[in-house]
């Protein structure tokens, strides 16, 4: 478990599939601004555990009580360059705005620059999505530029913005502490 002051991060479980099928098949938790998804439990319990070329892995973002409140995840996006790390969350409606997501990225930030050899962290977000944006940019990333038209999302192409942090500008764990 990754341990934060506010939140907590826990690699997910197969007991959280039917949490997690709930969250992204309810429209106002990944919001506005993603596609409209249904998942049932049997759809992630089909795919659960199996490694594929993405090396996704779930994390459940608990408060400090075990209150299940979001999700985020990282994974590789491949590119002709090579596998580029990338991070997507979420929280449910009710917890947002409290500093939550941003301790999130964090937490998840530090294990992925301590535990591989990645140089780059990348997200990307619907560029009308002002609240993701400043989120990421509490974290440390900087946005690198307009993604144009790059996803369907309820009824209408959306442009998005890239953002990236890179090992440099990361520095130092902001929230793990050294033991």
């Amino acid at each position: 478990m990754l341990e934060g002051k506010l939140v907590n991060l826990r690699v997910a479980e197969k007991e959280d599939l039917p949490i997690i099928a709930e969250w992204l098949s309810d429209p106002d938790v990944p919001g506005e601004y993603q596609g409209l998804r249904q998942f049932s439990k049997s759809d992630f319990e089909k795919t659960f555990g199996v490694e594929d070329k993405h090396e996704l892995r779930d994390f459940i973002i608990e408060k400090k009580d075990g209150t299940k409140i979001g999700l985020i995840a990282h994974f590789y996006v491949l590119h002709i360059a090579g596998k580029l790390l990338e991070i997507g969350y979420t929280l449910i409606p009710s917890e947002r705005g409290k500093g939550y997501c941003t301790e999130a990225i964090q937490l998840m930030l530090d294990y992925l620059f301590l535990s591989r050899e990645t140089i780059r962290v990348q997200a990307t977000t619907d560029k009308r999505n002002l609240a993701s944006q400043r989120v990421l940019e509490k974290a440390g990333f900087r946005m690198e530029g307009t993604l144009r038209k790059c996803g369907f999302v309820r009824g209408e192409w959306r442009d998005n913005c890239l953002y990236s942090i890179l090992r440099e500008e990361w520095k130092e764990p902001r929230i793990l502490t050294k033991r």
